[in-house]
């Protein structure tokens, strides 16, 4: 395909989003000129969003880094000069070579997520180079790790409801969640069946895209997800409307968990989310009466400081009314556990020769940069852009700009962390590599073959860190592998059963092949918990020093509707910052097509708080706390209870202003799996 000037080509999206769509690339002269969706996929079927519709923008975009180069101004200018590959990976292996003697191999830090969710890119040739070195190891928790921890505690295995069940759901619930904007396909099944008479019920702290297609929207303050879900179990318990069956057959706990959530009736809950008691009871009542029902637990509401516990308490709903056994019930917080592939083939940790060495979360990238002992000495960057993603991006930007810190960044542009570079190397896009593709909704396993050249002199990852495998000297056969060989390696791995019958060989021929779901038809019968149970009561939780039974638990900065900001309190407005609809992450935040269609930061303020402060619609203010300031302009809307706002998008810094909205995030960890908080935020706003 890559050296065929014209035709069309399949390929993946790879983009860090559920659906990871099967597409169609159209070439001539060699260029790609058009992107649309493969109508053969079974779930995707030919519908993509404007981000992959016109990745072509970022693809070909003027400003895409095409050779390496050195930083010759002050850190944070931008300013490089082009050099050699040679040049590169010997200044990088001398410099590495030198930290390595002079303060061991943990003064070295990999820092990278899944802005690329090809599996040989982000946990392979990547991951054996840093093993093998020694480096500090890396905790990547900043996207779903308080909430699939939860999930764990509660189910064990980390799979839900197949996306093909929810066509036979009467009620959906999405919680927490904004799929218009990052799972389309999730919401043309979720139509579907609502023309066979399913209601939609959306709860959230903001009617966003999708709450604005609800039959009915709920909003409630933020973080207090998990009390409304404790109140439905009280309503759920006290009126009968929980399948005992079930629950002694397949849950442990559940007679400890009737008499806990007594507490939770419908008017202390309401006094705490904001949700009229009336309406906790509606809910309930409908969830306890309407089979089957399914929620989809989104990924907003394990943004906060009691994260984990809340998606592990909304886990616990199905187990009490037994939806799990009905098809189209149950719920689903992710299903990358179905396409688990074999991780220690793949990523080698067994080259480590310091298993123990300390590992640093990335979501406190800049205190570990400020305040680690020993130092951090040098950084990799790749497939992220902690300067604009990470939060408290004051520390994160400060630590960057280090002197005595030796960073080197892999990427398809001069990102805001790039600037900070001593070394940048050009990347090469998803279309010009070969990769292997999952999917944690769906359960289709996808291959990708390059359909472009490596455009100027960029390299995979792959690629890269053979390179600097060679140049450091590691003689092990791992690091001569292909990328057939690691796809191979991967698929190898008898412990998954859901894997059974995907080759290197049926990807290459198909393009896409479907996991064995055999296995999943019995599932509840040996559930990975310790007990083999649904956990509605955990015991590992208590020795964790968590509440073993579901519980709310306040966040620690921010309000409920019983804790509401009095005159003591600087801030008084809870700041959360949700993807918006056209940008990735920070990905695309660059691209002119992408910013024409999503126009700019705003920050949506609720009516009574915009009076209170004089602000009108429009209106350029100022966003703040103790960490930093964010400058956007004020879109008045009663989308969310007041007391709260809400800005959608993580943008680069442009025209001088500061428009990184995790300049405002705290850097604390969430209860569980070390996961980001970044909605656990207090802010003030004013005009300038």
């Amino acid at each position: 395909m890559v050296h065929e000037e014209n035709g069309v080509f399949p390929a993946v999206c790879p983009l860090d989003c559920p659906d990871t769509c099967g597409l169609l690339l159209h070439k001539e002269k060699g260029r790609i000129v058009k992107v649309t969706g493969n109508p053969d996929h079974p779930i995707t079927q030919g519908a993509i969003c404007n981000k992959v519709r016109n990745i072509t923008e970022r693809i070909y975009h003027p400003q895409r880094v095409l050779y390496p180069m050195r930083r010759t101004g002050p850190k944070g200018k931008g300013e490089f000069e082009r050099i050699t590959w040679e040049e590169a990976i010997a200044e990088i292996t001398q410099r590495y070579k030198e930290l390595i003697e002079q303060y061991g191999p943990e003064s070295i830090l990999p820092y990278s997520f899944y802005g690329n969710m090809g599996i040989l890119g982000v946990d392979g040739m990547d991951r054996r180079f840093f093993h093998r070195l020694g480096s500090s190891q890396l905790e990547q928790g900043i996207c779903n790790a308080a909430g699939n921890t939860g999930w764990k505690y509660t189910m064990g295995f980390g799979g839900g409801t197949s996306p093909e069940d929810i066509l036979q759901a009467k009620l959906i619930i999405v919680w927490g969640g904004n799929i218009v904007s990052t799972n389309m396909h999730q919401v043309a099944l979720i139509e579907k069946a609502r023309k066979q008479g399913a209601k939609l019920v959306v709860i959230d702290v903001h009617c966003n895209r999708t709450g604005q297609r609800a039959d009915w929207f709920i909003p409630l303050y933020p973080g207090t997800d998990s009390a409304l879900a404790l109140g439905m179990m009280h309503v759920l318990f006290e009126q009968g409307l929980v399948n005992e069956a079930f629950m002694q057959r397949y849950t442990l706990g559940h007679e400890q968990l009737r008499e806990h959530v007594r507490q939770y009736t419908p008017e202390r809950v309401a006094a705490i989310t904001g949700v009229p008691a009336a309406d906790i009871v509606a809910l309930a009542q409908l969830y306890g009466e309407v089979s089957p029902a399914y929620i989809h637990i989104g990924n907003g509401l394990q943004h906060h400081d009691n994260g984990g516990m809340t998606v592990r308490t909304i886990t616990c709903l199905p187990a009490l009314t037994g939806q799990w056994l009905i098809p189209g019930g149950g719920a689903y917080k992710s299903n990358g556990a179905y396409g688990k592939v074999n991780s220690d083939a793949l990523e080698r940790p067994d080259l480590r020769a310091n298993p123990e060495a300390r590992t640093i979360s990335m979501n406190q990238i800049g205190e570990a940069l400020l305040t680690l002992t020993p130092k951090l000495r040098a950084l990799f960057v790749y497939c992220s852009n902690p300067a604009v993603v990470a939060p408290d991006t004051a520390k994160v930007e400060q630590g960057l700009a280090r002197e005595d810190l030796f960073t080197v960044v892999h990427d398809l542009f001069l990102t805001d962390t790039a600037r900070f570079a001593d070394i940048v190397l050009p990347a090469t896009s998803s279309f010009e590599n070969t990769d292997l593709y999952t999917s944690y909704w769906h359960h289709y396993v996808q291959i990708q073959e390059p359909v472009l050249p490596a455009q100027g002199e960029s390299k995979s990852n792959v690629e890269l860190f053979k390179l600097l495998a060679a140049a450091m000297g590691f003689e092990e056969e791992v690091f001569k592998d292909s990328e057939e060989d690691m796809i191979r390696q991967a698929l190898n791995y008898a412990d998954n059963p859901y894997l059974e019958g995907i080759t290197l060989e049926g990807l290459q021929e198909k393009r896409f092949l479907k996991l064995n779901m055999a296995p999943k038809q019995n599932y509840l019968e040996r559930l990975t918990t310790p007990s083999g149970k649904i956990e509605l009561y955990s015991a590992r939780m208590a020795e964790a020093g968590l509440p073993p039974l579901p519980t709310y638990i306040r966040v620690q900065e921010g309000y409920d509707g019983e804790r509401r900001p009095g005159e003591q309190d600087t801030y008084p407005l809870m700041f959360i910052s949700p993807p918006n609809h056209h940008f990735l992450n920070s990905s695309f935040a660059n691209v002119g097509k992408h910013m024409e269609m999503e126009k700019q930061p705003l920050l949506q303020i609720h009516p009574q708080d915009a009076e209170l402060r004089g602000i009108a619609d429009g209106d350029e203010v100022i966003v703040w706390n103790d960490r930093g300031r964010y400058e956007v302009k004020a879109s008045v809307t009663d989308k969310m209870l007041p007391g709260t706002v809400v800005s959608q998008g993580l943008w680069w810094e442009q025209e001088g202003k500061p428009r990184r909205a995790n300049a405002l995030t705290p850097d604390r960890l969430a209860d569980m799996g070390g996961g980001a908080v970044f909605f656990s935020t207090v802010v003030e706003v004013r005009r300038p």
